[in-house]
């Protein structure tokens, strides 16, 4: 039979009375232990829906306006009976950001990628557009140029570092497959 250790207690000298013991497992810590549990059970699910339904109405409304926007600028462009390039560049960054949407809404991860994208497509449509006009200032074309190729290498770093050293799926991608 095993022998309890026991930690003798020395005894009180005359007069003073014992303090009762105070530990990790006195009964009002216990009590609001328990407490918290079973509030956190409640409160943590409710916390969670409503950041999920924050999230999803976020992204249906950025999709939606996404989606509307795209069909003004294709009534534009049957109003004015031909398209230019400037506006086949806004459908295509209009396109982008849909599909960032997508990707977003069904991984839960924000491809940067796409932004980068978005932000060169964005920079060739106002090139384009300046180089269009009369009298344009060479400087600003050039300044666009080079910030069109700081883009594209900042997306090729990228692009580099996600292949070398790829993220985890999430446990959310991995119930879409």
């Amino acid at each position: 039979m095993p022998q309890e250790h026991t930690r003798a207690i020395p005894p009180k000298p005359e007069g003073e009375k014992r303090q009762p013991r105070q530990d990790a497992k006195s009964a009002p810590h216990i009590f609001f232990r328990r407490i918290d549990r079973s509030i956190s059970r409640f409160i943590d699910p409710l916390g969670n829906l409503l950041v999920d339904m924050f999230h999803y109405g976020a992204l249906f409304a950025i999709g939606a306006a996404t989606v509307w926007a795209a069909l003004q600028e294709f009534i534009l462009i049957f109003e004015k009976s031909h398209a230019t390039v400037e506006d086949l560049l806004l459908l295509f960054i209009y396109l982008e950001i849909g599909a960032m949407v997508g990707i977003y809404f069904r991984t839960n991860r924000m491809p940067v990628r796409f932004l980068v994208y978005v932000a060169i497509t964005a920079l060739t449509r106002l090139l384009i557009g300046e180089a269009g006009k009369h009298g344009v200032d060479h400087m600003d074309m050039m300044w666009i140029a080079i910030s069109t190729l700081l883009l594209a290498l900042a997306l090729l770093i990228l692009r580099f570092g996600s292949f070398r050293y790829p993220s985890p799926p999430s446990d959310h991608e991995s119930k879409l497959k």
